[in-house]
């Protein structure tokens, strides 16, 4: 189903190398370069759908390979957590999508990507069943020729350990029969100045063929590729971006703290700061970090140096700082009825927004979560209310259905979690107290921040 575009590759030439299973033996010829005229995404999740409409834009057919039929089934009818932007294009661009729940097309795919989730669980530990179970399929159905990218944050090793060595031990050779390389994700879910199209990628290869040939693949999703040394190189590249942005997350969450204390106001302050050309790039406090990022990809690295008994003291006191952040919430509220004169117990509490960021109908690891459960084990009683959410299921699983009217029901306090674009929030003045965790709001008499 493939045509040959571009026989770059014949023969690699060279002294004789061992084989994947340990025999010695001539170097078997290179297999031969396809231009991808298919592309299998394993995974069609924030990243994965995102991904697929990339290369679709670019005139390749896409196979949107997912175990979960009800997002196959979401992605069909026009369902997915997608910009308006990126709705059309894939109602343009459907006829040359095949969604699928079997492994099977894999084999028909020039190039595979995955990206599943790589989540946290309770403990703060790294949950890489998707992913292993993801890299397991793709091995089990892969083909010579074929190049294979990882796409989901991990730790540094695994696209060696997950792919390479299952690969050669099924007896095809990397960089030789296949193909495997690492480029991260980088998607910034309803942002519409960071679409994939606009945004440079990172890539390393097991060798530089693979590298090669990965790149000559991803370019056609991105705006400029930037090649390091190997997979290794470019997962820690992944690592270093997101606990950057949670050690600076974390340094915006203190800084309030200060500012407050001082009576000074910290988003003024933040802005100013921001006019220096250099040296400076704004972060701003809020109730915490929600996704699958920032708080979920530093624990990979601090899971793996534990294991080497190696401290990392600044990302392990800002991760604690992140993951302390919602209780804090919920002790400034505490405060903040007290000097009202009203006991926490029994309050009637509302949280506005409880998505993990503006815009995106996503509450995964969201803050707002944890916060609720904070409010109902000390004894208040809260509610939500969220434009793009209408039921959700508390940290601890309790389910909850969205207010439809807060602004007619009389509230002790509400909690500002996260503000929409294009949501009227002029209701908001005559409730009797706001705490403001996103600092944002104006023209609001009762407002606390946290």
């Amino acid at each position: 189903m493939t045509s040959t575009l571009d026989s770059l590759c014949t023969d690699s030439g060279g002294e004789d190398q061992p084989q994947p299973n340990g025999l010695q033996g001539s170097q078997p010829a290179l297999s031969v370069w396809q231009e991808p005229s298919t592309i299998a995404l394993v995974g069609m999740g924030y990243v994965g759908l995102p991904t697929a409409l990339a290369f679709l834009e670019a005139g390749v057919s896409v196979i949107g390979y997912d175990i979960s039929e009800s997002r196959l089934a979401a992605i069909k009818s026009g369902q997915a957590d997608l910009l308006e932007r990126d709705r059309a294009r894939l109602r343009d661009h459907m006829h040359h999508l095949t969604l699928t729940s079997e492994p099977l097309t894999l084999a028909d795919a020039n190039v595979v990507v995955v990206c599943v989730p790589t989540p946290i669980d309770a403990h703060q530990v790294p949950d890489l069943l998707a992913l292993r179970a993801a890299c397991d399929t793709v091995v089990a159905h892969a083909v010579p020729g074929q190049t294979i990218i990882l796409t989901s944050t991990t730790f540094v090793g695994c696209t060696r350990e997950f792919v390479v060595e299952k690969l050669e031990a099924r007896g095809l050779w990397v960089g030789v029969d296949v193909f495997v390389a690492f480029s991260p994700e980088r998607i910034d879910p309803g942002n519409p100045a960071h679409v994939p199209e606009l945004t440079p990628r990172v890539i390393g290869g097991v060798s530089l063929e693979c590298t090669r040939r990965a790149a000559k693949a991803l370019r056609h999703t991105t705006s400029r590729v930037h090649e390091v040394s190997s997979p290794e190189a470019a997962e820690l590249t992944k690592l270093l971006e997101n606990t950057f942005r949670a050690v600076n997350i974390a340094l915006a969450n203190d800084f309030s703290l200060v500012a407050r204390a001082l009576d000074v106001d910290a988003v003024e302050v933040i802005q100013a700061a921001s006019t220096k050309p250099y040296g400076f790039m704004p972060f701003y406090p809020g109730p915490g970090v929600g996704g699958h990022c920032i708080p979920c990809d530093p624990h990979y690295l601090l899971w793996q140096l534990k294991a080497l008994r190696i401290a990392s003291p600044v990302t392990e006191t800002a991760m604690a700082s992140i993951v302390a952040r919602p209780r804090a919430v919920v002790t400034r509220a505490r405060h903040v009825l007290a000097e009202s004169g009203k006991p926490f117990a029994g309050a009637r509490v509302l949280i506005v927004g409880v998505t993990y960021k503006p815009g995106v109908a996503d509450i995964r690891e969201s803050p707002a979560l944890e916060i609720m459960d904070e409010i109902t084990k000390a004894g208040a009683q809260v509610s939500f209310s969220d434009p793009m959410v209408q039921t959700l299921w508390t940290a601890s699983g309790r389910e909850c259905q969205a207010e439809l009217d807060p602004a007619y029901e009389s509230w002790d306090l509400v909690i500002v979690h996260t503000l929409h674009p294009g949501t009227d929030y002029s209701w908001l003045a005559a409730v009797p107290l706001v705490l403001d965790t996103t600092y944002q709001l104006s023209g609001v008499p009762q407002r606390h921040i946290l």
